[in-house]
């Protein structure tokens, strides 16, 4: 029977973990879909619909076979010299082996000689029953179950249905009541988790108009859902209509108000809801004085809400409610959402009136009290080290710029940095840590910049987040990651595979992006060894590290060149540019320009060969150096290549000095002509061994010259 049909499956739960919904819906109905179009059931071209409410769990698939079609099986059974005698008549070992597969010696004739290998081998031919939807269903639904990405397992005894009520134990994300199983309008026969398949299931706990729903067939579902049961079954849909009615909701308060942007509080709310129903709540205008991050942030993280900000960014006293429920008159429920968010509100006004009666200079001493990691002393020592960074790096950078209040600035920025880490604000709230620093130091009396660059430190957070404002900020930021790189590294706490407990990774990346992205001249070896000598300079001396500067450089670099891959330059761009270490990653974009520039030329590939060629030679000769003797030029083509390189040298040297990387490759592509003459007429390793140094010394000078920019040899196919 190949009877298409389209099939919907759904287990009814009780509330799944809402930051996991999304993820357990598209799981269970993508295996549900790669199982049955493995075993014949459906293909390719059959659509898939994944459905995650809080109670459910379901897939729509189209055109799902009642039975797959036949398969032409192929076995192999043994080797010919195994399976027949010296008469061409069954072995026992032929006749077991085809025991096993249900066939006797009357299909011997019949088996198909074809070459295996070295020898010739036997194969069976056989037709394959289609597997039933049952069969295939019932074996998708339990894969299905299987690979569900659950955050946390739960079990729980089945009072039913089952050989022992009240003692048998089953495992799922959450107690699941229902099974639903229909291809077309007929009931699959599948169980799981202790429940066989039927066609009901319920909606709304409160609001459904039919308990329980009884789905006419799998096409229904949805519309049915949302028509008798008043769910809105689908993640995305429900996602969209309250994205929508929160645009809509903001609109009639007017003022050109939006609710806040943020995707993972929708996709939260979306889990936590069936019928989404948006209202407009308020809370008094006095709470305004307190900064707004703090009341987003209590808005967001404790009750769900999405907060209004005005047409400049600002907040306002009002807020957008997604309720599960539809009431007739809904002041209960706006009163009621009014009065849960008001002590949230008071307690964030009574930490920020509290922590702004010390400054933030008085708190710093309490650091040293605050453990920063076992082998690495306090936050107070930490703040001493990120202060001594901070210090050299800013002296660095305020030379050339002229900048005599950048290092102090930086220093003092870099003293008060943590000191938000001991405020009742904080401790709340955890994630505004650098937030409510700048806004006390502020408080204080304290430069702009100084209170910038105390919010700014942490920054980049994540990958395309901002960078620091300002440049006390940059140095702080600087400091306060490499304090952190150099230590971990220091006691051996690198990353491993996907763990990165201390973010060293996005720590690294940081660094790359501000040293590049702000145009820094800045050592990077030099920077590493300052902050080492931070470690050393530390006044107790009992943190002992092992110096890190080699591992973490190579770290450091490793991230770079995955970042420039992923802006798409080719690997061996990369290597090429990255290999001779350039200190300065400012210059990285530039060289790296420089030579995908330079290996659009049609002369690159030839001095690329040419230039590991002399390379492998140079490697074998250690007593060259760098030093040629016209004299001792004696044939055409050398005397042709130390012609051109006194024209072509110094030209390539004076544009690399000058920054321009792309014009000094391109200069030095000239020379491929007078190269390939000198490999085509010159023996290098001469047996008179001055004429022997001699070209040595040539090619020193020449493979120097052209690896100023990048190690082009990398370039070589």
């Amino acid at each position: 029977m190949t009877t298409k049909n389209n099939l919907l499956v759904e287990l009814f739960v009780e509330e799944l973990p809402p930051k996991a919904l999304r993820k357990l819906g598209e799981a269970f109905a993508n295996v549900l879909c790669d199982q049955l179009v493995a075993a014949g059931l459906a293909d390719a071209g059959s659509v898939l619909t994944p459905y995650a409410s809080p109670r459910r769990l379901a897939a729509h698939l189209t055109n799902v076979l009642a039975q797959a079609a036949d398969k032409a099986v192929s076995q192999k059974l043994m080797p010919v010299s195994v399976g027949l005698d010296a008469s061409g008549n069954p072995t026992p070992a032929l006749l077991k082996r085809l025991g096993a597969l249900g066939a006797d010696a009357s299909v011997v004739p019949e088996l198909r000689r074809a070459m295996d290998g070295k020898a010739e081998a036997l194969f069976y031919e056989s037709t394959a029953k289609g597997a039933t939807l049952a069969e295939g269903l019932q074996k998708a639904l339990t894969e299905a179950i299987a690979k569900l990405p659950i955050p946390k397992v739960m079990s729980y005894q089945l009072e039913s249905g089952c050989e022992l009520p009240g003692w048998t134990s089953v495992s799922f994300v959450r107690p699941a009541h229902g099974l639903v199983a229909l291809h077309g309008d007929t009931v699959v026969p599948v169980e799981a988790l202790g429940l066989k398949a039927g066609r009901e299931t319920h909606g709304h706990r409160f609001e459904a108009s039919v308990d329980p729903v009884k789905l006419r067939d799998a096409n229904s579902y949805d519309q049915q859902l949302q028509d008798e049961g008043a769910v809105i079954p689908g993640f995305e849909a429900r996602r969209a209509e309250i994205a929508r009615q929160l645009a809509e909701a903001a609109i009639k308060v007017g003022g050109g108000t939006q609710p806040i942007n943020d995707d993972a509080l929708l996709d939260e709310v979306t889990a936590l809801v069936e019928r989404p129903n948006v209202l407009t709540c308020e809370f008094e205008r006095e709470f305004l004085d307190v900064p707004q991050e703090c009341l987003i942030l209590t808005m967001k993280a404790n009750q769900k809400y999405f907060p209004l900000l005005d047409a400049a960014g600002r907040l306002t006293n009002k807020f957008l409610v997604v309720s599960n429920i539809n009431p007739a008159d809904a002041s209960a429920v706006i009163g009621g959402n009014e009065r849960v968010v008001r002590p949230r509100l008071a307690d964030a006004k009574f930490f920020f009136d509290q922590d702004r009666k010390k400054s933030l200079a008085s708190r710093v001493e309490s650091l040293a009290k605050v453990v920063y990691h076992n082998k690495l002393g306090t936050q107070g020592e930490r703040v001493e080290r990120v202060m001594r960074i901070a210090h050299a790096i800013g002296e660095k950078m305020a030379t050339p710029i002229g900048d005599a209040h950048l290092a102090p600035r930086a220093v003092q920025a870099a003293q008060l940095a943590k000191a938000d880490l001991v405020t009742d604000m904080v401790g709340e709230f955890p994630e505004l840590q650098g937030i409510m620093g700048r806004y006390y130091a502020l408080h204080d009396g304290l430069d702009h910049t100084v209170a910038d660059a105390i919010e700014d430190h942490y920054k980049p957070r994540f990958a395309g987040d901002e960078l620091p404002r300002s440049n006390v900020g940059i140095v702080v930021a600087l400091a306060d990651k490499l304090e952190t790189l150099v230590g971990m590294f220091g006691i051996g706490n690198l990353p491993t595979g996907d763990r990165d407990p201390f973010a060293l990774r996005r720590h690294a990346l940081g660094v790359i992006r501000m040293l590049i992205e702000r145009n820094l001249s800045l050592d990077l070896r030099t920077m590493l060894s300052e902050a080492f000598a931070a470690f050393s300079a530390h006044k107790g001396g009992e943190i002992a590290l092992t110096d890190p500067t080699d591992a973490l450089e190579a770290f450091i670099y490793d991230r770079l060149a995955g970042s420039l891959r992923e802006q798409g330059a080719s690997a061996q761009e990369v290597e090429a540019v990255l290999t001779p270490r350039p200190q300065r990653l400012a210059e990285v974009p530039k060289l790296l320009a420089a030579v995908r520039a330079f290996a659009a030329l049609p002369e690159a590939p030839a001095l690329a060969a040419a230039n590991k060629r002399i390379g492998n030679i140079l490697k074998k000769s250690p007593e060259a150096d760098a030093h040629v003797s016209e004299l001792l030029l004696k044939e055409p083509g050398e005397k042709a290549l130390h012609a051109a390189m006194q024209q072509v040298v110094p030209v390539a040297n004076s544009q690399f000095e000058a920054g321009d990387y792309t014009a000094s490759l391109q200069t030095l592509a000239a020379l491929r002509d007078p190269v390939d003459a000198f490999f085509d007429g010159v023996m290098v390793n001469a047996e008179q061994s001055d004429l022997r140094l001699n070209r040595l010394g040539l090619l020193m000078i020449l493979h120097g010259a052209m690896n100023r920019v990048a190690q082009l040899e990398r370039l070589a196919a």
